[in-house]
């Protein structure tokens, strides 16, 4: 198939899932045309079936804002005309959904029946959609697309509670490359600079590093296991909280034992590094993170907010706790990384967990979605 895949271009799990997407799709024998303001940042375009088209508004005085979202629209009619799509699949609502839509329209008038394929993320729904000014365009989306999926049960359900929702919307969770995410630790070079005896636990974090993250309830956390056992904080990404993050290991005096990485585009050769990967969101839509960290053998210690409880089983892949309870974070982490032999169980564990997210089972459920929007020719509202 040809398929049209829109997506934000950042680190955000929107994007990543995305491109991860296309590239498994690709890896099967279709064709993927990436549109995008920017490339995505896991995207290798030199893969073959794998293209990048950029969006490029156009800035004149008039406008006080760039009409990016009307540029989105004709940048699909363009590649969908030129390229024969057979689909539009479109990560996130807001304007995704509805350019796409938009678009889908105007090619109907052009002769050519497009469908739409809306995949729900998160903060489309749980934050950035319920804005009044947002919420009809989310809501018309949603109804109009052609098939509408989330990647969690819980945001099914909150899509469904929050909305005028008149339709069928398939669940289908994040999955992950085995492949990819399955580097031993023994083969990374972070891990044995940073704890090369073994006893050192190292403790990650990957994120946007923005308030709805509590990586200073990580931070918490940390200050008070070390005192109990030896051990290491890495944290990766960047985002608003950034800054502050930075200032306050410096005025605590923690640069020995809290590193800061910044972006990383390669995190699968980082993640190997870690005994345990920590979670202390207030919302997560799935936890892609998580998983791609249970993909390499590392157990989760996560809040039992969102969708994370649909990813990690308490006493074996991992731990759940109550978003901001810093104590008990403290004592799960200390009971998972105390003992050797347990640490060792729940990596294995965790690693049995993810192959049940692997994209050969994830990839097919796309693909029949794709083949059931195609096979109908027309609008279903």
């Amino acid at each position: 198939m040809r398929i049209g895949m829109l997506c934000y271009p950042t680190f955000g799990g929107s994007g990543v899932l995305a491109t991860e997407l296309g590239m498994a799709l690709a890896a099967r024998g279709h064709v993927l045309h990436f549109i995008s303001y920017k490339k995505p940042v896991r995207l290798d375009d030199t893969v073959p079936g794998m293209h990048y088209h950029n969006v490029h508004a156009e800035d004149y005085p008039v406008f006080d804002f760039l009409p990016y979202e009307s540029a989105l629209t004709s940048t699909l009619v363009d590649v969908a005309m030129r390229e024969q799509l057979d689909v539009l699949h479109v990560h996130y609502a807001i304007p995704h959904a509805s350019a796409a839509l938009f678009a889908h329209h105007i090619l109907k008038e052009l002769g050519r029946f497009v469908p739409v394929v809306t995949t729900l993320h998160g903060t489309d729904i749980t934050l950035v959609g319920r804005e009044a000014s947002y919420a009809p365009v989310v809501t018309y989306s949603i109804n109009h697309s052609h098939a509408v999926t989330t990647v969690s049960s819980y945001l099914r359900q909150a899509t469904l509670d929050h909305f005028e929702i008149r339709r069928e919307i398939d669940v289908v969770h994040n999955f992950v490359d085995l492949g990819r995410f399955g580097k031993a630790p023994t083969d990374c070079k972070l891990r044995q600079i940073l704890s090369p005896n073994g006893q050192t636990r190292i403790l990650m974090h990957v994120s946007n590093f923005r308030p709805i993250k509590r990586i200073h309830d990580i931070i918490d956390m940390f200050v008070e296991l070390r005192k109990r056992l030896p051990a290491k904080l890495i944290l990766v990404g960047d985002g608003p909280d950034y800054p502050g993050i930075a200032r306050r290991i410096k005025d605590e005096f923690l640069q020995c034992d809290i590193l800061l990485l910044g972006k990383q585009e390669a995190v699968e050769d980082i993640l190997p590094a870690a005994d345990l990967f920590v979670v202390a969101s207030e919302h997560e839509s799935f936890g892609l993170s998580a998983l791609e960290a249970m993909a390499c053998g590392v157990p989760v210690l996560a809040t039992r907010a969102g969708g994370l409880p649909e990813v990690i089983e308490p006493g074996r892949s991992g731990e759940l706790v109550a978003v901001g309870d810093v104590p008990d974070m403290v004592r799960q982490a200390e009971h998972m990384l105390a003992q050797d032999s347990r640490l060792l169980m729940y990596k294995a564990k965790a690693r049995l967990r993810a192959q049940q997210f692997s994209s050969k089972h994830i990839v097919p459920l796309y693909e029949d979605i794709y083949s059931r929007v195609c096979a109908a020719d027309n609008v279903p509202h």
